[in-house]
């Protein structure tokens, strides 16, 4: 990541992110709660990036050079598996949409728990949300950004791997935007920078998706 919360302070956004959480989860059970992302200009890289995905048909299979490295990600995605049997029932689907998940948030260098709490915020897993604002699929991407890299066809926001891949990729355009601070770049994502209810209602729900092997392995 190019930003890091201290533990204190990511205690203290989630205690604040907790008192606008609840009221979204009830008054809203089954909306998505984007914003609106602003249309502007792009960096070549994000173009390419972007681009790619689309091209993209099948979600990648991670592959690792070392054993060691193997086996965390393999005791990562049981964790994340059992986690999150509410939302998602079939195993094989869970299991393909948090192997894709780590892959895209990986690449993009993102923590895996901070892009499994904004799908939550966002779409809450749902790969077929649509905001009011007419954001799509798990990561709320605006349809704007389909026409600005590729044939403007906005339902390819509903394939998996190009979803999560415009969600990595666009917050990451955010994140330099902002100069490493995630609180902003967030905040641009969901249009509304500068007020703190989503960034917080994203680190509130990061911190159910952080993976903690020792504490996994004394459960």
């Amino acid at each position: 990541m190019t930003c890091t919360l201290s533990r204190s302070g990511r205690d203290r956004r989630a205690l604040v992110a907790a008192t606008f959480a609840a009221p979204f989860a009830a008054a809203w059970p089954g909306s998505a709660l984007a914003g609106a992302q602003a249309e502007e200009p792009l960096a070549d890289a994000v173009r390419t990036a972007l681009a790619a995905a689309i091209a993209d048909a099948a979600p990648p299979k991670p592959t690792f050079a070392e054993i060691g490295p193997r086996l965390a990600y393999l005791r990562w995605l049981g964790a994340m598996s059992d986690r999150l049997r509410r939302q998602k029932t079939e195993l094989v689907t869970r299991v393909e949409f948090l192997q894709t998940l780590w892959y895209e948030s990986t690449r993009a260098g993102l923590e895996p728990a901070l892009l499994l709490g904004l799908v939550q915020v966002e779409s809450n897993f749902r790969k077929y949300a649509i905001s009011l604002a007419g954001a799509r699929g798990y990561t709320q991407v605006m349809p704007f950004w389909a026409r600005l890299i590729g044939d403007g066809d906005a339902g390819r926001l509903f394939h998996m791997q190009t979803n999560l891949r415009f969600g990595c990729v666009i917050l990451r355009h955010y994140l330099e935007r902002e100069r490493g601070d995630l609180y902003l770049a967030l905040g641009r994502y969901n249009g509304s920078r500068g007020r703190p209810e989503y960034p917080n209602a994203v680190f509130a729900a990061r911190r159910l998706w952080e993976y903690d092997p020792a504490a996994e392995a004394r459960a």
